[in-house]
């Protein structure tokens, strides 16, 4: 099986503030970011919710992909 990259956001009920981020393990990355195990803006700021997520097969569509999503006006 091939390696899949997901392309996520999370987001902060209180605050709406949004988070975007690539992994290759989409399961193991959220419960780090909910378990505050995760150093940084998603723990600084609360922003633990899954609202959207994307699969990719190309790790290099994944990261384009990624950036191109945080061109994106809020």
């Amino acid at each position: 099986m091939d390696k899949q990259y997901y392309v996520y956001i999370l987001a902060s009920k209180p605050y709406g503030t949004l988070y975007i981020g690539i992994t290759s393990n989409l399961i193991q990355r959220i419960y780090q970011h909910q378990a505050g195990l995760i150093d940084g803006f998603t723990k600084k700021y609360n922003v633990h919710q899954l609202i959207y997520y994307e699969v990719h097969s190309d790790a290099y569509q994944a990261v384009a992909r990624e950036r191109c999503i945080k061109k994106w006006n809020r």
